[in-house]
């Protein structure tokens, strides 16, 4: 009988279609424009620039642009099996090296943090959260968490790094 109720709670907490078809073009559109962007830099296209040298910016890049496919493939396939696990670890690596790496992208503000920072700290708590609920067997929490952290702390800091002015706008524009 319990069973039952853990498969309705982590049904009930499941997105509806339009919502992961809302974020599957969110995220094909940034995979899509960073790749363009990284592109067009890596073949001489945008003008040269000091940010284009720092390893800060590659490696997080790096490790950003391939979580955000491999991302949405783990929450849109089957859940709990090795595959999933294994797939889960990598990405909540890249994610953990994304965000560590975003601590010291703080030449293109002046030296200082800037708002956007603000994601970083939430990319470590709700991933700690979130594995942490994997383990105590909360799945519907652990799956609410990793949407969460896929839209909030991934797709829409992605986003806002093509606000014009920004590096990421630069590249895909200049």
């Amino acid at each position: 009988m319990a069973s039952h109720a853990v498969v309705r709670e982590a049904a009930a907490i499941d997105l509806s279609r339009v919502a992961k078809g809302i974020m599957f073009v969110a995220a094909g559109a940034l995979t899509g424009a960073t790749g363009y962007a990284v592109a067009r830099v890596l073949l001489g296209l945008t003008p040269a620039t000091y940010e284009i040298r720092q390893v800060a910016i590659a490696v997080h890049l790096a490790t950003v642009l391939p979580a955000i496919p491999l991302g949405l493939w783990v929450l849109l396939s089957r859940k709990g099996d090795a595959t999933h696990r294994m797939l889960g670890r990598i990405w909540a690596a890249l994610m953990v090296t994304g965000a560590g790496s975003a601590l010291f992208i703080r030449h293109l503000n002046h030296g200082q943090f800037s708002w956007l920072h603000l994601f970083v700290p939430i990319v470590f708590f709700t991933l700690y959260r979130a594995i942490r609920q994997a383990r105590a067997g909360q799945i519907a929490a652990h799956k609410v968490n990793m949407w969460r952290l896929y839209a909030l702390a991934l797709l829409l800091p992605g986003m806002f790094a093509f606000l014009p002015g920004r590096l990421l706008w630069q590249w895909l524009m200049v």
